[in-house]
């Protein structure tokens, strides 16, 4: 994986979790799209995790 491919993964990561904060603090946040967007990621996460190991 290239430089550029885990800056593009590492802000993904960033946007997702930025998507999942503004969810939570919804009024009535979205359980259903809580979780996928959790779940999309720890994805991300671990497909960066191993390009470091």
């Amino acid at each position: 994986m290239d430089k550029a491919h885990v800056e593009e993964l590492s802000s993904k990561h960033a946007a997702l979790d930025a998507l999942i904060d503004e969810e939570e603090h919804r009024p009535l946040p979205d359980i259903i799209r809580l979780h996928e967007l959790k779940k999309e990621k720890l994805r991300l996460k671990d497909e960066l995790a191993g390009h470091f190991h």
